[in-house]
């Protein structure tokens, strides 16, 4: 019997559309995720405490969000 391979979880498919170079808007991601609207933006809000995300518009006039590798400066002076 050959192994399934490892399905991924919502955390790590929002990860990946927010990886993404256009981002990811909040229909994709509850499209993907089937998750309600607030429940994804809660999960957006998380990921802030975590990586720098952006909130971008795109030519289509609709809100993408990207993940953005450079680092969140902090309190430091």
């Amino acid at each position: 019997m050959a192994a399934s391979p490892k399905q991924r979880t919502k955390s790590e498919t929002i990860t990946r559309l927010l990886s993404r170079e256009k981002g990811a808007t909040l229909a994709e991601i509850v499209k993907a995720t089937q998750w309600k609207p607030h429940s994804c933006r809660a999960f957006l809000t998380g990921i802030r405490k975590k990586a720098q995300l952006v909130r971008e518009e795109r030519a289509d006039g609709a809100a993408s969000y990207r993940m953005v590798q450079e680092p969140i400066a902090g309190g430091e002076a």
